[in-house]
């Protein structure tokens, strides 16, 4: 696997799996009917953020991920990411690579620290590797999801120094 800068290319093959993974509406604080254009407005960070693919050998891109400033001005030093990765290629580590990748990249981007805002409580698989990856829990929004199954869960403010 190769984790890269995403060229425009890459949009229909990150489209096909955000799509799938906004309308489950399980982890996202998306609308769960996002258009592509509104999705790729979300998901395409303007410079200085930055948007990184995982490819396999063949080309294919198995995730995700984006790194910008969590805040403007005096919060800029805290950076912000979102990651997916395609449920087909979820258990081969592409979530770890990516988030390992892009704390190397906000750390050399000068970034102090950086914060997850919305992990949704009942995301075992990514609370836990976050955790794994030296984040700590450092809030939670009773309630501050609506999951499609669970109802009401929490979200969950994290965060890790660099």
């Amino acid at each position: 696997m190769e984790i890269r800068d995403a060229a425009p290319d890459d949009w229909p093959r990150i489209w096909a799996f955000l799509r799938e993974i906004v309308a489950a509406g399980e982890t996202y604080t998306w609308p769960r009917d996002v258009d592509e254009e509104q999705a790729r407005r979300l998901w395409l960070a303007p410079p200085p953020g930055r948007v990184v693919v995982a490819v396999d050998t063949d080309g294919t891109v198995l995730g995700s991920g984006k790194l910008v400033a969590n805040q403007a001005g005096p919060g800029g030093h805290v950076a912000n990411a979102s990651f997916m990765v395609d449920p087909a290629a979820g258990g081969r580590g592409v979530g770890r690579a990516l988030g390992a990748y892009v704390l190397d990249l906000a750390r050399a981007e000068g970034y102090r620290a950086m914060q997850f805002n919305a992990v949704v409580a009942t995301n075992t698989r990514a609370v836990a590797l976050w955790r794994s990856l030296g984040f700590d829990v450092v809030g939670r929004v009773p309630e501050g999801f609506r999951h499609p199954t669970e109802g009401y869960v929490d979200l969950l403010v994290m965060h890790r120094f660099l």
